[in-house]
């Protein structure tokens, strides 16, 4: 495996003894697929790559572990997305695991849909939500103040609703008021209703 990642090794390494042998089976039968593939540690867990993008990932728990393939949901059907951080359930023993021969078809599925340059169903986008109208005592408020309307005709529509939703979501006039005031500051300084968060 010439471009095994120690970290992976390391990951293995301190997982309970059921999952060790078949999170190593599972690696090296990747590798035998797909020689060019690179492995790397995403969101805490071992991820394969392959032409710089992803190709599928392995995780393991207290008493089960999860294989699941980047472009699952358009190998499996959509259903497939819904099953967590994999579309094989919860592999706690060998006979858990998915059929070597169904996998290797699936991940060389997985690298021609990468080759052709299709992009993963859970990672195409959304169509974006419908304008929200904004409250129109904010408006006023922004228009009263030069600095914080030119940074609200640059914001996005995320930004702009994110606003929107919180003056519109507040239940007395005084909360209004108290929320007008200080997005008009926030505003005028360029922060996004969640720069608090940040």
């Amino acid at each position: 495996m010439p471009t095994a990642d120690p970290r992976i090794d390391a990951y293995i390494a301190r997982q309970a003894a059921f999952a060790r042998p078949m999170l190593s089976h599972l690696r090296a039968l990747v590798h035998a697929v797909c020689p060019d593939t690179v492995e790397a540690v995403k969101w805490g867990m071992p991820f394969f790559t392959y032409k710089g993008k992803n190709l599928c990932q392995m995780a393991a728990f207290k008493e089960h572990m999860s294989f699941g393939l980047w472009h699952g949901g358009d190998l499996m059907g959509p259903k497939a997305e819904g099953s967590g951080m994999g579309q094989f359930g919860r592999i706690a023993a060998p006979e858990d695991l998915p059929d070597d021969a169904m996998l290797t078809g699936l991940i060389l599925k997985a690298m021609a849909l990468i080759d052709a340059g299709t992009i993963a169903t859970r990672m195409q986008r959304k169509a974006p939500r419908p304008a929200l109208p904004v409250p129109a005592a904010l408006q006023a408020a922004i228009d009263a103040n030069p600095a914080a309307a030119k940074v609200w005709a640059e914001f996005s529509p995320g930004k702009i609703r994110d606003y929107a939703e919180w003056i519109g979501d507040a239940k007395r006039a005084e909360t209004r008021d108290k929320r007008i005031a200080e997005a008009v500051g926030w505003i005028a300084e360029g922060k996004d209703r969640n720069w608090k968060y940040r």
